[in-house]
């Protein structure tokens, strides 16, 4: 099916579907509290010459190293953040990019922000950084980051610098998690970050309440495949390195689950009936929490038909 197919695909006529149960969103994507932290380094594996994933902030930090300093890309959690810092080496962050704006991948940021960082992000992401915003699977409000931990470098579409010798591009992938997801692309060094829009390890999560569905992370998927090749290493949120093979292999399985969920939308089916229907038994894959991850498909199929976001009850 093609991309615009996805992005229109219920204007034709899904009006009179009986209402999804209610059940929360996945907990602890959208905030948490500034907590003591933590110096004592991560684990971290050397991708290449000079760019190094650092692991269990609580997911994947990828830092840049050039003569000038570290570039990275996310911050981790609050509480990580200067356990990232010690992981580095004694290097100085020059460049900081948000794939997106869950406080597992930006609680660091007032930490490197007040040592003088450029924060780089998608403008949707920095209005989310920027204002207090509400939860819904925690009914609580999370307040905004500090002016400091904000990102001061935003782009709608695309955009590339050079740090050191290393070419990085970076672009957005709409609505594939959240509104407001990205990619970096280390080219030379042919490391792809990718945030949460590819999840090897944990149950592929849309946050619908922040505008992600599943046919953005199907297109977003595809527009990766397109930037990869057989030698990239695929860097998730969460996880392992991905090959393409991979990258490809998880396409191809969210592929699979939108054709099926969104017809079964338009016969009615709610998260549950296709659940007893056994959707997800005609995929490889397995979930931790099979109900929970076709609730938010659900949820998210039903905000971009009705274009209310997230105010869906």
């Amino acid at each position: 099916m093609k991309k615009t197919d996805r992005r229109s695909f219920l204007r034709t006529g899904v009006g009179g579907l009986a209402g999804l149960a209610t059940m929360p969103l996945l907990s602890g994507l959208s905030g948490c509290a500034q907590t003591p932290a933590r110096a004592t380094s991560l684990e971290t594996e050397k991708l290449t010459d000079r760019v190094m994933l650092i692991r269990g902030a609580p997911g994947n930090v990828v830092a840049l190293f050039t003569d000038d300093g570290a570039v990275l890309v996310d911050s981790g959690a609050a509480d990580a953040a200067r356990a990232v810092k010690a992981s580095l080496g004694g290097a100085r962050v020059r460049r900081l990019f948000n794939t997106h704006h869950h406080a597992d991948q930006t609680g660091g940021n007032v930490l490197f922000g007040r040592e003088g960082a450029t924060i780089h992000a998608h403008v949707i992401t920095r209005q989310w950084l920027s204002t207090d915003y509400y939860v819904p699977s925690e009914d609580r409000w999370v307040k905004a980051l500090p002016e400091v931990g904000r990102p001061t470098e935003t782009f709608r579409l695309k955009g590339e610098l050079t740090a050191g010798a290393e070419r990085i591009e970076y672009g957005y992938l709409l609505e594939a998690h959240t509104r407001g997801d990205i990619y970096v692309f280390f080219r030379d060094s042919n490391v792809l970050a990718v945030g949460d829009v590819a999840s090897p390890l944990l149950d592929p999560v849309h946050d619908w309440y922040a505008g992600g569905w599943l046919g953005g992370r199907v297109d977003a998927l595809e527009d990766l495949l397109e930037l990869a090749n057989d030698e990239t290493r695929i860097v998730p949120a969460y996880g392992p390195v991905m090959t393409r093979a991979e990258l490809q292999a998880e396409h191809d399985v969210m592929l699979h689950l939108y054709d099926r969920t969104t017809f079964l939308t338009t016969k009615g089916y709610s998260a549950e009936d296709m659940l007893k229907a056994g959707v997800l038994d005609e995929v490889s894959r397995r979930f931790e929490d099979p109900y929970r991850f076709l609730y938010d498909v659900c949820k998210g199929l039903w905000a971009h038909y009705t274009n209310f976001g997230g105010n869906i009850v």
